[in-house]
């Protein structure tokens, strides 16, 4: 690759179902290329051969049907649904959201995410600690999200990893993701919520378990605890800068979920 020269996004994967994505993105590309580049070709044989100029092509003005042409014809839509069917069938199946990584060795690490006004705060509850606009995790490992909304209806999305999903109030979904290689990774808002919709990002920190294990005694080390009278200062709208807490109240996640009812949002 040449220096100064970096592709990102669903054409870069960091990760297995980011991988398995940009595979089903070249094959469908592949399939419709195999129509569309015959019929240009075919477009320009037909427009050179029966030129004005040429006495040898024939021209059959009173030819009304073929049946071996009529099957060729509507064959090969047919091949290309079938085919493009099949691979998204199979595929939307292999990649469901809440199906845990079939390709997973380690125990998969939990982290519950909520969508506020606009920014996004990652819970850890096994280790005890969250982060806002910061997402850290170890690399090899896979990544079991529960996903709710404080607000709105947002949407989820780190695309070198894989698979935007849609947070809403008053519910939790499911996302299994993983990061193979350490690396800073762009997370984005792909739903239109409000006036700070455009600062709703966030990064994907991805690092070695030392070093992972690293940043979470650190974490515990120092800054402020996440408690409802914290959280309530995170509801307000706003950006915000990324943040460590050391220590979040048992069940927050849940009591987020169950008392939001979709208010905020716009502007």
């Amino acid at each position: 690759m040449p220096s100064g020269l970096h592709i990102i996004g669903v054409l870069d994967p960091q990760g297995p179902v980011a991988q398995s994505e940009r595979l089903i993105l070249l094959d469908a590309t592949a399939i419709m290329l195999a129509v569309i580049i015959p019929v240009i070709v075919a477009t320009f044989a037909f427009a050179w051969w029966f030129r004005a100029g040429n006495k040898k092509a024939r021209y059959l003005p009173d030819w009304s049907y073929s049946g071996r042409l009529e099957l060729l014809v509507w064959s090969i839509p047919v091949l290309v649904v079938l085919f493009l069917g099949g691979i998204g069938w199979v595929s939307s199946h292999d990649l469901d959201p809440a199906k845990p990584l079939a390709q997973a060795d380690a125990k998969p690490i939990e982290i519950q995410v909520v969508s506020l006004d606009w920014k996004w705060l990652f819970i850890y509850p096994d280790e005890g600690v969250a982060s806002v606009n910061r997402l850290v995790v170890p690399t090899g490992t896979p990544i079991h999200f529960r996903l709710t909304s404080a607000t709105v209806m947002n949407s989820f999305f780190v695309p070198q990893l894989g698979s935007q999903i849609y947070t809403m109030a008053g519910m939790a979904t499911q996302l299994n993701l993983q990061a193979d290689r350490p690396g800073t990774y762009p997370g984005l808002s792909a739903q239109f919520s409000g006036d700070g919709f455009a600062d709703m990002t966030f990064d994907v920190q991805a690092m070695t378990k030392a070093d992972f294990d690293q940043w979470l005694n650190a974490a515990r080390a120092s800054g402020r605890a996440l408690d409802d009278a914290e959280y309530g200062k995170l509801e307000q709208q706003g950006v915000a800068a990324p943040v460590t807490f050391r220590s979040v109240d048992s069940g927050l996640f849940e009591r987020i979920m169950q008392t939001t009812t979709g208010r905020g949002g716009g502007g």
